[in-house]
């Protein structure tokens, strides 16, 4: 077991203490499924309250740094060399209709670059973190990619556009390619929790578009520190969200390769 550094005990610490707020408006949302008002408001302060705390947990630790928050909020940091970028609620459509499926994470930015990530599940008590050149962990066990090679028995994971959000042609292509040579394609509806489970071998590769950098930045640690690529849908190493391509270094390859022949 390697032991946790200071920096994410830290962001441990915040996700463990936002999370105690979520599984308890959880139980709520549960019983709020059967009334005529429905826990939409309900679900929107749960989702502000944990970025609240969250914020107020890291600055406490980290007075200077900034803060790049879900829907683009940002604070700024007396350190300009040091953001969080944080997610208080992904997966807040599961959240929203009592689907055990959500989480919380935080990633940290120096000098532009991702350097460390932390992606908690609440309902599962599951702590994946990851600090870059010093490998990924789920609960300070090592995670390592699957060592999968061959798509046919892959699987993968995806996003599919809702309402309001672009791309519901484009992506029917791209699942009707993609499908027809792998073993099986998830949404499961939390692009962290994904992006967490290929870091620990679970799936072999996943994609998504019109996504915000929020949703995937610590994932983008956890799955290159497990050993995993990681670009945009151009094969770049510049993510921002509008797409993502990550896998197991063998299926990277056939898995972009397949995407590319029905491009935009």
């Amino acid at each position: 077991m390697v032991t946790a550094s200071g920096l994410h005990n830290i962001m441990m610490g915040a996700a463990r203490t936002a999370a105690r707020v979520l599984n308890r408006d959880f139980g709520e949302v549960e019983h709020l499924q059967v009334s005529k008002k429905g826990p939409a408001d309900f679900v929107s302060a749960a989702d502000k309250k944990a970025e609240e705390i969250l914020v107020e947990e890291l600055i406490a630790s980290r007075p200077g740094y900034g803060f790049l928050l879900e829907e683009g909020d940002e604070i700024k940091g007396t350190d300009p060399s040091h953001r969080f970028i944080i997610d208080p609620l992904d997966g807040t459509t599961n959240f929203l209709h009592a689907i055990p499926h959500f989480s919380i994470s935080i990633a940290l930015e120096r000098n532009g670059e991702l350097v460390a990530g932390v992606i908690y599940d609440p309902i599962r008590d599951e702590m994946f973190r990851a600090e870059k050149g010093k490998g990924a962990f789920l609960n300070d066990r090592r995670i390592r990619v699957s060592a999968r090679k061959a798509l046919d028995s892959s699987l993968l994971a995806t996003g599919i556009p809702f309402k309001g959000k672009p791309g519901h042609g484009q992506f029917l292509k791209e699942l009707h390619r993609i499908s027809q040579q792998v073993s099986g394609v998830r949404r499961l509806g939390s692009a962290a929790l994904d992006m967490a489970w290929l870091a620990a071998g679970r799936y072999d590769g996943y994609w998504e578009r019109n996504l915000n950098l929020w949703d995937i930045a610590a994932g983008i640690v956890l799955v290159r520190e497990a050993g995993g690529l990681v670009t945009n849908m151009d094969g770049g190493v510049e993510i921002d969200g509008s797409s993502i391509i990550a896998a197991t270094p063998k299926l990277y390859e056939p898995i972009k390769t397949e995407l590319d022949k029905v491009k935009p």
